[in-house]
């Protein structure tokens, strides 16, 4: 079986650096086998990505919302990495959880976080298998219209 860090790497997904915290966080924690991750936004070199990494999203955006999960979810998938030391380390994807900024009326949140989830397969494979929350929410921070957090089991030390 190959490991997570080499499919990672024939892959061409390339984990970037954890952007230092904008806040009072810590982007990642390790709690005993479990890492938390704090929400991580579809930010690409500080920026928010286009289209649709920003604003609230409605039906007529929702496919790009998801490729800005996806973004959002390897920039979590790096956070994880930073404190894990090596994705070869997980042992199993927990728990993703997806916030969508939602325009009124629009409830495809799911259909949204099927980016994030998609790119978490595609890392993980069965490792990845997880259990998933999709929440629509009126704002998100610096007006991105996604924020992906994680839960992952991990080696014991």
């Amino acid at each position: 079986m190959a490991s997570i860090e080499a499919s990672l790497a024939l892959s061409g997904i390339v984990l970037p650096d954890v952007a230092p915290p904008a806040g009072l966080y810590q982007p990642a924690l390790r709690i005993g086998e479990f890492i938390y991750t704090s929400g991580q936004l579809p930010l690409v070199g500080g920026q928010l990505v286009e289209p649709s990494g920003k604003g609230s999203v409605s039906a007529e955006c929702q496919d790009a919302a998801a490729s800005a999960a996806r973004t959002a979810a390897i920039n979590a998938v790096a956070a994880l990495r930073s404190v894990a030391g090596s994705l070869d380390e997980i042992v199993r994807i927990v728990k993703l959880t997806v916030y969508v900024s939602s325009a009124p009326g629009f409830t495809n949140q799911h259909i949204v976080a099927n980016g994030a989830s998609a790119l978490i397969g595609q890392i993980f494979g069965e490792t990845g298998r997880h259990v998933r929350s999709a929440v629509g929410v009126a704002a998100l921070p610096l007006d991105a219209s996604v924020e992906v957090e994680l839960v992952a089991a991990c080696r014991p030390h």
